[in-house]
């Protein structure tokens, strides 16, 4: 069974990912879901011994952790512990600098313009 951490500040986006995780994926799967950075990281730690396989977070979400964006933060933070060190993380956000922050961060991304129109970008990076 994968475990899929999906996070955004917007509901809808946080069920429009949860939905096409479930559709790609099947149902042998596990989401679960953050309105935040800070309680996304919660999670995360709670969750070190059996590591999410997959994350989806946005990129611009509570002010908290400026001049970085908090999805920026999140990744950061991921990073840095070892039980995570396979996990996918992929960034999705409607943010210009999308694709450059996660070169920078060396995470995949899908900018949200994107993602609203073609399945198939999800598609090649959750099943990978």
């Amino acid at each position: 069974m994968k475990k899929i951490l999906i996070v955004d500040d917007i509901k809808g986006w946080r069920d429009f990912n949860s939905n096409v995780a479930a559709e790609i994926l099947g149902e042998d799967i596990e989401i679960l879901a953050a309105a935040c950075a800070a309680k996304a990281y919660d999670l995360v730690l709670e969750y070190n011994d059996t590591p999410f396989d997959i994350i989806l977070t946005d990129l611009q979400m509570e002010d908290d952790y400026a001049p970085k964006y908090a999805g920026e933060w999140l990744v950061e933070q991921i990073k840095t512990l070892k039980s995570y060190s396979k996990t996918k993380i992929i960034m999705i956000s409607a943010s210009y600098n999308i694709r450059h922050i996660a070169e920078t961060l060396g995470v995949e991304c899908i900018p949200k313009s994107t993602a609203m129109k073609c399945l198939s970008a999800y598609e090649e990076l959750l099943k990978t």
